[in-house]
Parts: structure tokens; C-alpha cells; sequence
């Protein structure tokens, strides 16, 4: 006779995800599916394609946040059925896949129990990432790439749209800078915590043999906001330069001057987009990229007078968030959270998630102390 008590294990899980199931409710989501859908069935929906496109992309974040759920739920019935037939009928195969399917439920719920914190204004949105080289010459840039791959082979793991939206190419190695979005629900929450100055340490391939050298590459993450253009961007504020797009190495890959860069004069932000067809595509995004990035300064800055009116200034980011080490101990470390893994090839191949879930939970911990 086998022996197969996951009982408690189940149990635990159960309650689990009762608790994230009553934050998620997901009769609310049908609600909102339900009335996205009539409206995504409206004759006229794409008579106004910047609307449609928000309709169309909630319904799909809805429809896929309660596919989570119900998925969850399902799983976790058909895994007690399981478990009873393994015991009723002696049968260790379908023991050692309870067992199995049992360590994956845990870890798809621990990943759904951490999308709970994240109940910031915008956190249920999708991200536009920007990564950009810093220090470091070669070593820099390339590592800039690296950063690239990662969060790209992090998105493919998940089955999350990606669209780069815009590329900087390097005269040498990697790249300058790119831009990229994520449309998923919780994106923003859950990359926000990437937020940050990264910091790579290797023996460098572009230098001298044997020499160390470390390099930075800086990571922004905002967040696809639809009401980005509520603010207004006074003409005689921005340069906008017009040219053509630019693969590996400065080739241009693009034979009309399609590409757009953005500079906002009073704060000196640009913005560049190459990925769309037309220049007035670009322009567009670009726009909505510039829009969002000016309204999340605005907060930060109503943010830091509170905190300096409260006498509480601190910084929540240090200047290295994170260290990546290519030689001798081989280790990644997240110097916020402590967590670490000892093998950084899956990590630059996108497994990354234990660092966002320590990150995520850190942040937390800080918010409920400042409470």
C-alpha cells in the first residue's frame, strides 16, 4: 500500500489561494468582461482606434487574469481527485504525479499570492521599459544587450506580448540604449521592482586579458498609462528631429526618415521611436511615452515636498540595486532583498523571477513600515 498524505499540503494550498481569490473576485472580473465584451461587439468600436485598442487590450487583460484563476481552481480539484485514485487504486504513477503536479501548484500559487501586493495605482497596467548603458565603455553597452535578452527571454517565458519600440545601437558592442513594452496585466507592478541601477563585474572581453572591469546600465520601467494625455505638452516645449532607422552597428535598415526623437526642453527627457512604419506612428508613441514619463515626474516631485515637508526624506533605491558577478564566485545578488543565485547564466536567460518575487515583497515590507 502507498503512502500519499498531501492532505495538509492541499489544505494549506486551499486556503492559500482562498485568500487570493477574495482579492482578485473574480465575479467582479466577469462583471467587467461581461461589459467590455458589449462594447467590444459595437459596430462602430474601431471607428475610434485609439479607444478600441484600450477596450480590446482590458478585455484581454481581464479574460486572462480570470483564466489564472479559474485555471488554478481546476488544477487543484483535479489534483485531489487525483491523490484519491492514487490511494484507492495502489498506484504510484499517479502517486509520483500528485506529487509532482503538487510542487508546481505551490509555486503558480506563491507567483498569484505575489500579484496580491501589488495594489498600486497603476500596477494592474502594462510596462514600457528602458534600459540605457552607463559607465563602462564596451563592457557597458554589452551588458546593456544582456539586460535586453533577459527581460525579453523573461517576457517569452510568460507568454507576454513584447514590442521594442525603439533601439540604440552601439559603435562597438551591444547597445546604447532600447525601449521596449509589455502589454500583461501587472506588468508594470511586477517589473517596477527592476527599477534600478544594475551592475555587472567580468573579466572583460574588450579590455586587456585577465582584467577586471565593471560596468552599469540603468533600467527605468513607467507604465502604459491611457490618460497620459491629459498632460499637456505646449509645442514650444519639444524638438522633435525626424531620421532613419538604424540596426547593428548604425546600418540603417529603414530608407525613409521614419524614426522620431523627442527632446523635451524644460526637462531634458527624449524619447525615440523607430519601430512603427510611419513617422506619424512614431511620433505618436513616442508622445504617449514622453506624456507618461513628464505625469509620473510631476507625482514624484509632489511626492519628494511631501516627504521633505514630513522631514522623512530617504531613498528607496540605492544607486546599485542589483550585482552581477562573471568571475570567481559567479553569483547574482539583489543587494535590497538579499537574494541570490549562484548561477547567473538562467538569470540572463530570463529566470528572474525569484528576484521580482523578493522584490516585490520587500517593497511591501518597506511601504508597511512607513505606514
Amino acid at each position: 500500500m502507498i503512502e500519499l498524505d498531501l492532505h495538509e499540503d492541499i489544505a494549506a494550498l486551499r486556503a492559500t489561494f482562498s485568500d487570493i481569490r477574495a482579492v482578485v473576485d473574480p465575479e467582479k472580473l466577469q462583471a467587467q468582461i461581461a461589459e467590455l465584451e458589449q462594447q467590444a461587439s459595437a459596430p462602430d468600436l474601431w471607428d475610434d482606434t485609439e479607444n478600441a485598442q484600450k477596450v480590446t487590450s482590458a478585455l484581454s487583460h481581464r479574460q486572462a487574469e480570470l483564466g489564472r484563476i479559474s485555471a488554478v481552481e481546476r488544477r487543484l480539484d483535479d489534483l485531489e481527485v487525483l491523490v484519491q485514485l492514487a490511494v484507492e487504486g495502489d498506484d504510484q504513477e499517479s502517486a509520483d504525479e500528485a506529487r509532482t503536479e503538487l510542487a508546481a501548484l505551490q509555486k503558480t500559487v506563491a507567483d498569484l499570492e505575489v500579484q496580491t501586493l501589488l495594489d498600486g495605482e497603476y500596477d494592474d497596467r502594462g510596462a514600457v521599459v528602458t534600459i540605457r548603458s552607463g559607465a563602462g565603455g564596451d563592457d557597458a553597452t554589452d551588458f546593456a544587450e544582456m539586460l535586453l535578452r533577459m527581460y525579453l527571454r523573461w517576457a517569452e517565458k510568460h507568454k507576454y506580448p513584447v514590442k521594442v519600440m525603439d533601439t540604440s545601437y552601439a559603435e562597438g558592442a551591444g547597445i546604447k540604449s532600447a525601449t521596449f513594452e509589455v502589454d500583461a496585466p501587472y506588468a508594470f507592478g511586477t517589473l517596477s521592482v527592476e527599477a534600478g541601477t544594475h551592475r555587472l563585474a567580468r573579466i572583460s572581453p574588450f579590455g586587456a586579458a585577465d582584467k577586471r572591469q565593471t560596468s552599469f546600465a540603468a533600467v527605468e520601467v513607467i507604465p502604459v498609462m491611457e490618460e497620459a494625455q491629459e498632460v499637456e505638452v505646449p509645442e514650444g516645449d519639444i524638438r522633435v528631429d525626424v531620421f532613419r532607422s538604424s540596426g547593428p552597428g548604425g546600418q540603417s535598415v529603414n530608407t525613409t526618415d521614419s524614426a522620431v526623437r523627442i527632446t523635451h526642453l524644460p526637462t531634458g527627457i527624449v524619447v525615440s521611436m523607430q519601430n512603427e512604419k510611419s513617422q506619424i506612428q512614431n511620433r505618436a508613441a513616442a508622445m504617449r511615452v514622453l506624456q507618461t514619463r513628464l505625469m509620473l515626474l510631476q507625482r514624484e516631485e509632489e511626492a519628494a515636498k511631501k516627504k521633505e515637508l514630513a522631514g522623512t526624506i530617504t531613498a528607496s533605491w540605492g544607486d546599485q540595486m542589483r550585482s552581477y558577478f562573471l568571475y570567481g564566485q559567479q553569483l547574482v545578488k539583489d543587494l535590497r532583498t538579499g537574494f541570490e543565485v549562484g548561477n547567473p547564466a538562467p538569470v540572463f536567460d530570463g529566470e528572474i523571477d525569484g528576484f521580482i518575487a523578493a522584490g516585490i515583497r520587500w517593497r511591501k515590507s518597506q511601504e508597511n513600515a512607513a505606514d
